[in-house]
């Protein structure tokens, strides 16, 4: 990612942080949309887990200046994730429906440039993920 692609994210998220409940609030509505099969996947509060879910966007983002640092706790979720039964064809999914979202709250300030530099830091951050749950799979069936 570019200084300007991560500048990008950065200011268009600043616009979604006083939205944030309302945001998380669209962004599952949307999952459930596109992928009603992952729905049984959530089993807690969703109010708490859209607050989770935008106190983990923020940490993203106020990390892409340092991608290295926030790479770990990706990873770590993703294992987690997979230990719920997520599988590397939903996190297409997830990004259509937050770049969605994005769009919903930031508006026409949600531009091509800004789209593409979400686009770029989502599949920056999916492969990362995708990649550290299939390691662990492999990892756990040579045990």
């Amino acid at each position: 990612m570019t200084p300007e692609q991560i500048e990008l994210i950065q200011r268009s998220f600043a616009k979604v942080v006083p939205i944030a409940s309302e945001a998380a609030d669209l962004f599952y509505a949307r999952l459930f949309e596109i992928a009603p099969d992952v729905r049984s996947m959530f089993k807690s509060d969703m109010k708490n887990q859209g607050r989770m879910l935008m106190s983990m966007l923020a940490s993203v983002v106020a990390g892409l200046n340092d991608l290295e640092s926030i790479l770990p706790t990706a990873e770590s979720l993703a294992i987690r994730h997979r230990d719920y039964g997520v599988v590397p064809e939903q996190y297409e999914l997830v990004g259509t429906a937050l770049l969605w979202t994005l769009e919903q709250g930031i508006g026409d300030d949600f531009t091509p440039d800004v789209r593409a530099a979400w686009e770029e830091a989502y599949s920056t951050l999916a492969e990362a993920m995708i990649s550290a749950a299939e390691r662990q799979v492999i990892s756990a069936a040579a045990e």
